[in-house]
């Protein structure tokens, strides 16, 4: 965004309603090629409006340049994006979106204050500034330089520069990375809040509780291509996987060996296994270890389903 929307006088379009049915965004068809990779094959996505779509998938999969794509940042090589029923690089309809992305740099000398003027100036109708303080938590950094705040900091204050110009759209790229627990669920609940207003949402995130907690709808992308969409529970439905967590005299390396498991990892001393036929693997281990102890056995939550469903799409 640049001078030019600092003297827009567009007037910004009401937020819609939650319950509204129709698409804010639409990628049709679309391919997008980086020279011979294809990072999108025909891929389809329809992102509903005043609700929160959780975009899903390993490194590499494609979610940065479908984001890249809807915010105008770079041009299909094939197919058709939109969003609000326009060209999502055109000026209209930046005024109508917010971003926090992990790419890009925010000049370290000024203040807090002054990027959120900054920002909010590219906007017809944008918020207060003690309301954007206080939607982020940073009501008192606001006189701090960017370059003085921790991680956590400058992930709060780029969130208040998302959403300082009140923007019908808001696509959240990692949004909680580098805070504490106590300010991820903080930030959580001013999400909530903003679907609340009917703001509709794009969030990128390797948190999956995060998705599950905060998401209308997953769309789980690997290798291009969407895999596997539809409500939490939905998604969790498609697998019968469950997780084990034990003590154990077996390394990971040799658990994910076994026949059903999908992953293995060491967490605080246990073994938590993530496996679509749990009574074979359970007979597994005991044979193989006649010690293993405090055997706790839970059904399969979103992380779980997304493990399944992005090993199964690699075999």
């Amino acid at each position: 965004m640049g001078k030019e929307m600092r003297m827009a006088t567009l007037q910004t379009v009401p937020a819609t309603p939650r319950s509204a049915p129709f698409t804010a965004a639409l990628m049709s068809k679309v391919s997008k090629n980086y020279g011979a990779v294809r990072a999108l094959k025909n891929f389809d996505l329809a992102v509903r409006a005043g609700r929160l779509t959780a975009v899903l998938g390993p490194n590499g999969a494609g979610k940065t340049t479908a984001i890249k794509l809807l915010l105008g940042l770079a041009r299909p090589t094939s197919g058709r994006v939109s969003v609000f029923g326009g060209d999502p690089t055109v000026l209209a309809t930046h005024l109508r979106v917010g971003a926090m992305l992990q790419v890009g740099r925010v000049p370290e000398t000024l203040r807090v204050r002054e990027h959120i003027d900054l920002f909010s100036s590219y906007y017809a109708r944008p918020l207060p500034m003690a309301q954007t303080l206080a939607a982020a938590g940073i009501e008192d950094l606001r006189e701090r330089k960017f370059g003085d705040l921790s991680g956590g900091q400058k992930q709060r204050v780029l969130f208040a520069l998302a959403i300082c110009g009140d923007p019908d759209l808001l696509f959240l790229d990692e949004p909680t990375v580098g805070l504490d627990v106590e300010a991820r669920h903080l930030l959580w609940d001013e999400i909530r809040q903003l679907l609340g207003r009917g703001k509709t949402i794009v969030l990128t995130t390797h948190y999956l509780e995060e998705a599950d907690a905060l998401a209308d709808r997953v769309v789980v992308i690997n290798k291009g291509s969407i895999i596997a969409e539809g409500t939490p529970a939905a998604i969790k439905a498609r697998t019968a996987g469950k997780k084990i967590r034990c003590s154990t005299r077996l390394t990971a390396t040799v658990v994910k060996a076994l026949p059903g498991v999908v992953d293995a990892q060491d967490d605080r001393g246990a073994m938590v296994i993530h496996t679509s036929r749990p009574e074979s693997v359970l007979r597994e281990l005991l044979g193989r270890d006649l010690e293993i102890s405090g055997i706790e056995v839970t059904g399969a939550g979103l992380e779980e389903a997304f493990l399944a469903l992005t090993q199964e799409k690699a075999n």
